[in-house]
């Protein structure tokens, strides 16, 4: 099946959010597949997860760029974690979406829990891919280290502003969730590399054991953070299967 994208530009109190809806071509749309809405990682915008919209159809998908990110506005301030879980509310009211599932990857993360936990929308499910249950405060050296040693050599400049990196370090204050994740009541799927790479720890999948009440765990053993492109088909295979049996 062939599937289109519909572009939104949504006004979330001034600020201009893009985000990508996938629309199958063919009339037999399937509306019994509730729709997928991801929270890309810190510095991805909306475009870079097309593939995967394709590989899902003919579920609707939809990927935002979150402020100062693509397509996205970059305001001057505005981007500490509240200004992000109202990034996801905005896109959520817009496209009117009810009963859906929430994936998230990397600092996405905390993003998509702190929609989860302050909002409590209709949810079906949520993915969490390889970050644990917090947002980190960032350190003036990381804002520095992180344009110059990763956005700049790998060209992703493009994709999140240098006043958005600076604006997340500025706003940004430690939060952690572990203690709310008893209150999540779908099923949670957290899936983590193995490698060095990974960012949850042994530690943090003993956490998300804990304190998730109805959550599973999935190791990609030959992979670090980036373990939808390391492992391709086992994601896309683990994601597919997650998300037809819930």
């Amino acid at each position: 099946m062939t599937i289109q994208f519909k572009d939104h530009f949504i006004n979330n109190r001034g600020v201009t959010i893009h985000c990508i809806e996938s629309v199958p071509t063919t009339d037999e749309i399937q509306t019994n597949l509730s729709p997928l809405l991801i929270s890309p990682g810190l510095s991805m915008r909306a475009e870079e997860y097309k593939d995967l919209m394709e590989q899902l159809s003919p579920r609707r998908c939809i990927a935002l760029s979150f402020r100062g990110r693509g397509l996205s506005d970059t305001p001057a301030q505005g981007y500490a974690l509240e200004h992000h879980i109202s990034d996801i509310v905005a896109v959520t009211k817009h496209l009117q979406l009810e009963n859906f599932h929430l994936m998230a990857y990397s600092r996405g993360v905390s993003y998509a829990l702190g929609y989860a936990l302050r909002n409590r929308p209709p949810l079906r499910s949520i993915i969490l891919q390889d970050y644990p249950a917090a947002h980190k405060q960032m350190s003036e050296e990381w804002a520095e280290d992180y344009i110059h040693n990763y956005l700049i050599p790998h060209h992703r400049i493009e994709c999140i502003r240098v006043e958005a990196v600076h604006g997340i370090q500025r706003e940004s204050q430690e939060v952690e969730f572990w203690e709310e994740l008893h209150s999540i009541d779908v099923p949670v799927l957290v899936l983590r590399g193995a490698t060095e790479e990974a960012l949850i720890q042994d530690e943090h999948e003993q956490q998300y054991s804990k304190h998730l009440t109805n959550g599973k765990v999935v190791t990609f053993h030959r992979s670090g953070h980036d373990l939808h492109n390391t492992e391709r088909d086992k994601f896309i295979h683990t994601l597919q299967a997650f998300l037809h049996a819930h």
